[in-house]
């Protein structure tokens, strides 16, 4: 029982900056959470989110992602979509910047912050338009059959797709899921909702088109070896099933959850119509006039 259980844990490929940036976040958020209140849910949600990219990179499952495509969905599903999702959900920003050692947060992060090439780098990566296009566009270049065929012979693009899985669903749902009102939040509140929905698309279709397909489009995994002996075109079935529905359910989620920013924004009153501000402006200019007046 034991030796199958640490047969499981050990990793299929060892990654010491995998490894090294795993241990760094969670040292951070457990000195974060010594000195910040977060509630129980929010920590349920991060350490949750953690977990799933843990055992998806740095186990043996990595070895069934890498001989069989319908784990390897699974993986990426994890990767791109829920994972990210619990983890920005439970808003580990300012948790992790009060994790920081003071001397780090004044002379490091904070010149870090104010640098060009960070607000360079942050203007691009952190733009609704080009965080959305990231945002499906890895989920569909990896799905390509010569690109897939390169990621399983070359470790290092292996590794990249995985990267760019985390990344890219990381940014995408810090900006649908910011609790701040628009600005200073890069996202309209209602863009936040529509969002998901607008992503979710091009991915429901190319989930079908991998569905019906009648051929094998991925042989890569014969290649290297099949995890599992039942049908290749079953596999590939359940591989697409798995990008159409599973992937919706979460993105939907996502949706919901932004849904619930913007009726907080609402009701608190920090969002505010293009009516309100035209009366406020006039208001305004009404109380500049009046002493001239007088």
């Amino acid at each position: 029982m034991m030796s199958s259980v640490l047969k499981w844990m050990v990793p299929w490929e060892f990654s010491w900056v995998f490894l090294l940036t795993f241990v760094t976040v969670a040292v951070l958020y457990v000195r974060g959470c010594r000195r910040a209140q977060v509630s129980a849910g929010r920590r349920l949600a991060f350490w949750v989110g953690m977990a799933i990219v843990y055992l998806s990179l740095h186990t043996y499952f990595d070895y069934y992602a890498e001989h069989e495509f319908f784990m390897h969905r699974i993986q990426q599903v994890l990767l791109h979509h829920l994972a990210p999702l619990l983890i920005i959900a439970s808003y580990p920003g300012g948790v992790l910047r009060a994790g920081l050692p003071l001397w780090w947060r004044v002379h490091v992060l904070r010149p870090l912050l104010r640098s060009w090439p960070w607000r360079v780098v942050s203007a691009v990566l952190l733009n609704p338009a080009v965080a959305t296009i990231l945002f499906v566009a890895f989920i569909i270049v990896w799905l390509i059959p010569s690109m897939q065929t390169l990621a399983m012979l070359d470790w290092r693009i292996y590794r990249f797709m995985n990267w760019s899985m985390i990344v890219s669903g990381l940014i995408y749902w810090w900006l649908v899921l910011d609790h701040r009102p628009h600005p200073p939040g890069r996202m309209t509140a209602g863009m936040r909702v529509l969002s998901p929905g607008i992503t979710m698309s091009p991915q429901i279709l190319a989930g079908a088109i991998v569905t019906f397909s009648k051929s094998d489009l991925y042989p890569i995994f014969e290649i290297c070896g099949r995890a599992f002996t039942f049908n290749v075109l079953t596999g590939q079935l359940v591989g697409g099933v798995i990008m159409w529905v599973p992937a919706a359910i979460i993105e939907s989620i996502g949706g919901l959850l932004a849904m619930r920013q913007w009726v907080r924004l609402s009701r608190s009153g920090r969002i505010k119509s293009k009516r309100w501000e035209a009366q406020r402006a006039a208001q305004l200019a009404a109380a500049r006039v009046s002493p001239a007046q007088d």
